[in-house]
């Protein structure tokens, strides 16, 4: 994992923005957050958890067959961040492309390239789950800058006869949602040659009663319905590593899923939403702290901006 250095806590935006520590806490659990310097896109972080990844898989990156980066915030819009992490880690040898679906982006990239690998497509990949979103924020928008951090984190998956790996996933999308979480400008609509329409800024938008509504039920049913994809119960899981957007999503879907406290994992109090880049630094934190073992049974959801949803059930 590779998260930014620059640590921004609530007493510091009490000082930015009309807003206090204890209005933040308690409407969504974060304390701090970590803020990207001027020259570190979201290929610089993704290239250092590609590394760790590596070398902790005790693998050559001219082994690698392929690197996978879900990110929204890449460095260019071309080319890929992926060819960006591929050049910069020496995977001389992959093939490289980029998956965009938000939040839910590491949900999706760590089934495309289970997909792949169970096709023969692949021998293995890179998965890289990484976001650098305060570069899009309206520090201004205390409704909005308070959310966000910049970090992600990378696995290496292979194929194996173990029973290991990605049992099952869920993937689901819904375009009609798409104007509760978007950015308009940048892209070939507005590209930033020219100057902005009338209601279009260069920040993130997000409408937060409807995201909040939308991200309780996404992550209760696309966990039930992993779970009987599977043919398992909530029983099963050991531990679950959900999006870290919001303490009070977190809480309210892990209620409904009926799962106590000490099964689900927390970091977003000193993250943020690192958007595609939290479910990968959640994994890697939890089995550092001893709460992820081999042969455990991980279950992740992730939901965002799309709007898109999703879950995967992982033996550790």
């Amino acid at each position: 994992m590779s998260v930014a250095e620059r640590v921004l806590n609530n007493a510091d935006l009490e000082k930015m923005v009309d807003t206090s520590d204890e209005w933040i806490v308690s409407r969504t659990g974060i304390s701090e957050r970590r803020i990207s310097e001027s020259d570190q896109g979201a290929s610089y972080f993704g290239q250092r958890a590609a590394c760790q990844a590596l070398e902790r898989a005790g693998v050559r990156a001219a082994d690698v067959d392929a690197v996978i980066v879900t990110s929204v915030t890449g460095d260019q819009i071309f080319p890929s961040t992926s060819c960006l992490i591929q050049s910069a880690i020496g995977a001389s040898n992959s093939a490289a492309f980029d998956v965009g679906a938000a939040c839910a982006g590491f949900i999706y990239g760590l089934e495309v390239a289970t997909s792949m690998i169970k096709c023969g497509t692949f021998d293995n990949a890179l998965v890289v789950g990484v976001d650098v979103l305060t570069k899009f924020v309206d520090w201004t928008d205390r409704s909005t800058c308070i959310l966000f951090g910049d970090g992600g984190g990378a696995v290496y998956m292979e194929a194996s006869d173990d029973e290991r790996g990605v049992l099952a996933s869920v993937l689901k999308a819904d375009g009609g949602g798409a104007r509760h979480i978007h950015m308009k400008a940048g892209g070939t609509l507005n590209p930033a040659s020219r100057p902005l329409q009338e209601g279009v800024t260069p920040y993130l938008f997000m409408a937060g009663q409807e995201v909040y509504r939308f991200a309780v039920k996404a992550m209760e049913d696309s966990c039930k319905s992993v779970l009987a994809k599977a043919g398992m119960s909530i029983d099963n899981v050991d531990l679950f590593v959900p999006h870290q957007a919001n303490l009070r999503i977190i809480t309210a879907a892990s209620d409904r899923l009926g799962l106590s406290r000490d099964k689900v994992f927390v970091n977003v109090h000193k993250y943020g939403n690192m958007s595609a880049g939290s479910i990968p630094v959640g994994l890697c934190e939890a089995e550092a702290e001893g709460r992820l073992k081999v042969g455990d049974l991980v279950m992740t959801v992730g939901f965002g901006a799309g709007l898109v949803w999703g879950a995967n059930l992982i033996r550790w």
